[in-house]
């Protein structure tokens, strides 16, 4: 197997598994493990950058920069949240319509902000995936509003980093650098009323959060190593496997419910994807959709 493919296959299987995790802190709150989510990725990040003697990227940091990073480490701490906060009230099955949608949101924003040009096919797709979305809205009487924010904000956050001049590694030590005296400044307070759970809880508990910074990078840097071994096109198609397990989770494992109602709007989702698919698949043989 190409190195690269069994980089990606790892990120995006434990990313699709997090789940299993997350449901382990159940009893905590969701803002205090996205505290120390932050709080435990920059330690792991500053001792991985330290053991490759890798600051260099240091002297490109200036106010442009602290300032583009500080809006992708907003939104991508808005996506950790909503996450966290999803799975912990049994909605891995919504979570994993969010990711499922990303794919097609970030051709529409490429379109839209960054001018890219859309091929017919590919306005097919995401035109069938947004009636996926209006009709699970209506039938279930209330906007998918976890699946869209996951979606927004993680597609906000690629275009973000896509035209960003630090690495992944790079970019996340600035991204929780930033977020660091925030969520050390939550923890504190939450210390001050009595409600830290880091130190009420037992070492179990507080391994588990500390835990949060391996289970963090570890994904990342497995997909920042297979994106730089495979094309973009194989790397899109991998990445429908985080969604899957999460949607395999949510139904198999957890049990939460998946009515005739939302089948159909995942139906019309899948169906915009697969568009999407195979016109990349026409286009790599140099075939041109009508």
């Amino acid at each position: 197997m190409n190195p690269g493919i069994a980089y990606a296959l790892g990120a995006y299987t434990l990313w699709g598994l997090f789940p299993l995790y997350f449901k382990l802190l159940e009893q905590v709150p969701a803002l205090q493990i996205l505290a120390h989510r932050m709080v435990w990725s920059l330690l792991l990040v500053l001792l991985i950058l330290l053991a490759l003697r890798r600051f260099a990227w240091l002297t490109r940091v200036d106010r442009g920069v602290v300032a583009r990073f500080a809006l992708s480490a907003a939104l991508l701490s808005c996506n950790w949240g909503t996450y966290i906060w999803a799975v912990n009230h049994d909605h891995v099955v919504e979570a994993s319509l969010g990711y499922y949608i990303n794919p097609l949101l970030n051709v529409a924003l490429g379109t839209l902000l960054l001018h890219e040009r859309l091929r017919a096919l590919q306005w097919g797709a995401v035109a069938v995936a947004c009636v996926g979305v209006l009709w699970m809205t209506i039938e279930l009487g209330h906007v998918p509003w976890i699946a869209l924010v996951l979606a927004l904000s993680f597609g906000g956050y690629s275009l973000a980093r896509k035209t960003a001049p630090l690495g992944s590694l790079e970019g996340l030590a600035l991204e929780t650098a930033l977020l660091f005296p925030l969520a050390l400044l939550y923890l504190g307070w939450c210390s001050m009323h009595g409600d830290n759970t880091f130190a009420a809880g037992d070492w179990s508990q507080r391994a588990l959060l500390a835990a949060a910074g391996p289970v963090t990078t570890v994904p990342l840097l497995l997909f920042a190593a297979g994106a730089r071994r495979i094309p973009l096109s194989l790397l899109g198609v991998l990445q429908y496997l985080t969604p899957t397990l999460l949607l395999a989770l949510g139904v198999w494992l957890y049990h939460e419910p998946f009515s005739s109602t939302r089948a159909t709007g995942f139906g019309l989702v899948w169906t915009g994807i697969a568009l999407y698919l195979v016109d990349g698949l026409w286009r790599r043989r140099g075939v041109a959709p009508a």
